[in-house]
């Protein structure tokens, strides 16, 4: 095995120690931010049920005070309500964006739709990836207005396109496309579990290091405004 399966092995031993104690008991976990956007997520889908549900019953109302409903009506408006609410506990909140959309999307709000790509694939990827999502996530939320300043051609922009909105979707997509019976098969010394892992590490360095050379001359401002202010006014005391 090598060293990343070694890791990915051991990932999965920790995941489940800390999940049962000796006794059996479940040990509470922090929540993910997977588990966060599912909350959130939830709490549209009640939201839009609550909405949709206080029209009909409005609307009802109203045309009640016109002409009475009777039987036919009410149990027309009951049909409605259980309607409405079955459709959209069902329907999703936030639609996906797909891969094709991520390559024509605007820079300045690529790396929010590539996170909710991203977290879309979330059940299709093995526990020790989940972690690297998560951190991948917060990068992305950390470039995002970093690239509000930057035309769709800039070659920063089109630089940051390559990595997060064709690599990184079209690596994910490699590694759905194999067998689940295979992800924990090694080939070439390495599992495709593995390969993922090591993947996914490896762009989330890359988004790092791209938000850091995007910061440079932010910081050189700061630096020299710094420097400007100290010799204004603190050689004038």
């Amino acid at each position: 095995m090598s060293e990343v399966d070694d890791a990915i092995a051991s990932a999965r031993a920790s995941w489940s120690r800390i999940s049962d104690d000796r006794t059996g008991a479940i040990v509470p976990r922090a929540p993910s931010r997977g588990r966060a956007r599912q909350t959130q997520a939830i709490g549209k889908r009640l939201t839009r049920i609550v909405v949709a549900d206080a029209v009909i019953l409005i609307s009802a109302m109203v045309i009640g005070w016109i002409a009475p409903l009777g039987i036919g009506g009410a149990m027309l408006v009951m049909a409605l309500l259980v309607a409405a609410t079955m459709l959209l506990a069902v329907w999703p909140a936030d639609r996906a964006p797909t891969p094709e959309r991520l390559a024509s999307v605007e820079i300045k709000g690529l790396p929010a739709q590539t996170e909710r790509w991203l977290e879309a694939q979330r059940p299709a990827l093995p526990a020790p990836a989940i972690p690297l999502v998560d951190r991948i996530g917060l990068r992305l939320e950390t470039l995002a207005p970093q690239l509000a300043r930057f035309a769709d051609d800039a070659p920063e922009a089109i630089e940051v396109r390559k990595l997060v909105g064709e690599q990184l979707p079209a690596f994910v997509k490699d590694y759905e496309k194999v067998p689940a019976s295979l992800r924990t098969t090694p080939r070439n010394g390495r599992t495709p579990d593995a390969e993922l892992v090591a993947g996914l590490s490896l762009i989330e360095r890359e988004i790092g290091e791209m938000t850091a050379r995007l910061a440079e001359t932010d910081l050189d401002s700061l630096a020299t405004r710094g420097r400007f202010l100290e010799m204004k006014y603190r050689d004038d005391r």
